[in-house]
């Protein structure tokens, strides 16, 4: 067991990150559900990142040795689309292109939660899950319901640690406060809103701005965390001026796209 107390981000190092990454304007090529591929898109646009969503078996190989950075989001897995995403990580690793994991209702149902394994040996640069996902994804639990969470986030931190530790990865779980751990340091990420909830998407445009994030240099702890701290800010921000989840969803996007992090 390994326990240390969660630090808190700095502003002042999210706002340099921010900016680094507005200035970086990674290509990130996002394997994502269907439910929610324009809204990631859309997130992205707003940081001045560029997505495209590539899903061809061959063409996905190819374009994941030339993208920033990759997401694997198995939310709308089908074997076909298994196939596709093996073939663009294999094609990402030896590229050395990094690539992030959103194991989406990991743990409840059988071919995601064998795929999502297999992944794990396969050198993620990162994994964003809530509590439930990352306890299945360490084999601690069973699965959430649905892509809601039956833990608070704190209840992974162990789990987070020893998946980190185990496979050389950044882990995330995400809640009402979001940490962040490479098996060793943790931060916490507070902030958002609880509209965020209640508007599909916002979990896995999250973890396509945590692969984003994961194609700059630097601290790669620091970067993941600042992604999470920027999603909350906007959150923050459009939730002040949202009537309801409608409104919320053009607010956010304005509020990423005018973001200056206050130090």
């Amino acid at each position: 067991m390994m326990t240390h107390q969660p630090e808190r981000l700095s502003d002042a190092l999210v706002a340099s990150i921010l900016h680094q990454f507005r200035q970086h304007a990674p290509l990130v090529h996002c394997m994502t559900n269907d439910v929610v591929q324009t809204f990631s898109a859309n997130v992205l646009l707003a940081l001045n990142a560029s997505p495209a969503m590539v899903i061809d078996v061959d063409e996905a190989a190819q374009f994941s040795g030339f993208a920033d950075a990759l997401l694997i989001n198995v939310g709308t897995l089908t074997r076909d689309r298994q196939l596709a995403m093996q073939a663009a990580v294999t094609a990402a690793n030896k590229a050395g292109t990094p690539w992030t994991l959103d194991p989406v209702v990991v743990g409840a149902l059988k071919l995601r939660s064998e795929f999502c394994q297999q992944l794990l040996r396969q050198k993620p640069a990162a994994i964003r899950g809530n509590a439930s996902e990352i306890l299945a994804l360490a084999q601690q639990a069973a699965g959430g319901r649905g892509v809601d969470s039956l833990h608070q986030a704190d209840a992974a931190l162990e789990a987070a640690q020893q998946l980190a530790r185990d496979y050389q990865t950044i882990v995330i779980v995400t809640g009402e406060v979001d940490y962040v751990t490479h098996g060793a340091r943790i931060l916490s990420v507070a902030g958002g809103n609880p509209l965020m909830t209640r508007v599909v998407g916002t979990g896995c445009a999250l973890s396509a701005v945590v692969a984003a994030f994961s194609s700059l240099p630097g601290d790669a702890l620091l970067n993941a965390a600042s992604a999470c701290r920027i999603m909350a800010l906007a959150g923050e921000k459009a939730a002040a001026q949202s009537q309801g989840p409608g409104s919320f969803v053009a607010a956010f996007l304005d509020a990423l796209w005018l973001l200056e992090v206050a130090v």
